[in-house]
């Protein structure tokens, strides 16, 4: 009987493996999530309708949602506003600029304005044939009072006539022609009539004063005629031969002129505040006299006043 060979079995032993700290993540997580859902709980039983209603508009249109109506579905008087802290921002970043300043920017603006329109005069007067060929008739200068513009007398070109306030047709044209870019700013303008220092002896009573207020307001009519706004116009002014621009000439022609003035803001204001009426007490020089009015009922009642007043005689006046 063969001998069978012995097998023998041996089983080995293996310990349990470590499990580590895994677990403790997983009832960290566990926990905060059980946190979350009873802080839900703790907030919905809290909120108000009108915020419930606002959660439930932001789970429906988190980007743009319309029902709820707030940024902050749940307000729980302290949380962080996002338009409201926005404003504060912006708030706390506005510069505050003292008036003194916002006025010398205003002043350096329209100062800036003024050589803008001082360049396109400048190229108006090159390219138009008409102001071309009465360039040396035209002075531009920029003045404390604004943009300053004379159009002067030559030798053989006036722009009237001695002794009159008619505009000659040419010196009518340089006004239309400068109508056209004065009219498209918003500046008030002044207009300024000079003459020289030759008395005027046309009629008695009329002298240079009246002549160079005469040619001013001449020249008005003439600018809006030409495009200038009627309430455009600040000042028609005449100053005779009170300003000359010739001292050493006095009747040299160059001093028979009209100045046009584009006027800044500060000038502008300064022309209507010191027209403008005072709420200081005034005395009052034209109010008559009780005996002043007692001739004028007296008169009155006769009815003088209905006769007929001869007229002056030749060379005599009737102021």
């Amino acid at each position: 009987m063969e001998e069978q060979p012995i097998i023998v079995k041996r089983k080995k032993k293996v310990a349990a493996g470590h499990h580590g700290g895994s677990w403790k993540v997983a009832f960290a997580d566990f926990a905060t999530a059980m946190m979350a859902f009873f802080l839900v709980l703790w907030l919905t039983a809290t909120a108000t309708p009108e915020q419930k209603l606002a959660v439930e508009g932001y789970f429906k249109d988190p980007v743009g949602f319309t029902e709820g109506g707030s940024p902050n579905p749940v307000d729980l008087e302290g949380s962080a506003s996002v338009v409201n802290e926005s404003a504060q921002d912006l708030e706390r970043s506005d510069i505050q600029i003292e008036d003194q300043v916002v006025e010398e920017l205003a002043e350096t603006l329209e100062q800036r304005q003024m050589e803008e329109l001082f360049q396109e005069l400048q190229e108006r007067i090159e390219q138009s044939e008409t102001l071309q060929e009465f360039k040396d008739q035209l002075l531009i200068d920029i003045t404390s009072e604004g943009l300053r513009i004379q159009i002067v007398d030559r030798s053989q070109r006036p722009m009237f006539d001695s002794g009159r306030a008619e505009l000659k047709y040419y010196s009518q044209d340089i006004l239309f022609e400068l109508a056209k870019p004065l009219g498209a700013v918003t500046n008030k303008l002044s207009i300024t009539g000079h003459t020289d220092a030759t008395p005027f002896g046309g009629r008695p009573g009329y002298t240079n004063w009246e002549l160079s207020a005469d040619r001013a307001n001449t020249a008005r009519r003439a600018l809006v005629a030409g495009g200038v706004g009627a309430g455009q116009i600040a000042r028609v002014v005449g100053l005779s031969d009170s300003v000359l621009f010739d001292k050493d000439d006095p009747t040299a022609p160059v001093n028979r002129r009209i100045s046009i003035i584009v006027l800044n803001k500060k000038t502008a204001e300064g022309i209507q505040s010191n027209a403008g009426q005072s709420d200081e007490p005034l005395i009052d020089l034209t109010a008559p006299t009780e005996a002043e009015q007692e001739e004028a009922m007296e008169s009155l009642e006769q009815g003088d006043w209905m006769q007929e007043r001869e007229e002056p005689a030749e060379g005599e006046l009737n102021w």
